[in-house]
């Protein structure tokens, strides 16, 4: 006489579980702190009150979130909690309209050293790290979380042809593929373009 047992049932705990700490693992990735790609040094001696203010982007690796914008800026203004306000605007020439984004950068050491997160979508950060500096603080070169993401700023709408060659020497040093640096056109060449659209 054959007895019948009905089958096992699994228990779908460990799945859930394990389901969970995937995710936990994952969103903290998500928020950690980034980190200064391996064999680039953030800037030394650093002085946040200098480098406040209005930057032009005068040259950039494209990326999805700035790809197509013209006359891009950045302005950082100190809050009172030592963090910086972030405030990224440009131009879409085909919408023809401005954009602008609003952010928050935040040390991920000390404050003289120019390694930053920045954060424009709640608790997910970038890298922000000032790699090389003018001694007067009239331009600087950003690279993110990777190389794949470089800014050349200025306090003016462009740079004499010195600099950039040694800034783009500078990125090819430390790894950067130079081929993929794109430079804004002159600010009276960017005006004409959008006289023609229209």
């Amino acid at each position: 006489m054959r007895i019948y047992s009905p089958p096992l049932r699994h228990s779908p705990w460990p799945l859930i579980t394990a389901a969970a700490a995937l995710m936990a693992v994952l969103a903290l990735s998500a928020c950690s702190t980034p980190r200064t790609p391996e064999g680039i040094k953030a800037v030394s001696g650093f002085d946040v009150d200098r480098y406040a203010g209005h930057w032009h982007e005068v040259a950039r690796i494209d990326n999805s979130f700035e790809r197509g914008l013209t006359q891009a800026t950045a302005t950082y203004t100190r809050n009172a909690d030592d963090t910086l306000k972030v405030v990224n605007r440009g131009y879409d020439p085909v919408r023809k309209e401005w954009k602008e984004a609003e952010g928050t950068a935040r040390f991920v050491g000390e404050p003289d050293r120019a390694a930053l997160k920045v954060s424009f979508f709640g608790p997910f950060y970038g890298g922000y790290n000032v790699v090389a500096l003018d001694e007067n603080y009239q331009w600087a070169m950003v690279i993110g979380s990777n190389r794949d993401y470089l800014w050349i700023l200025s306090r003016t709408p462009t740079l004499p042809w010195h600099v950039r060659d040694h800034l783009m020497e500078r990125a090819q040093a430390m790894g950067v593929d130079v081929s993929k640096i794109v430079f804004a056109p002159p600010a009276g060449e960017q005006h004409a373009r959008q006289a023609v659209r229209t």
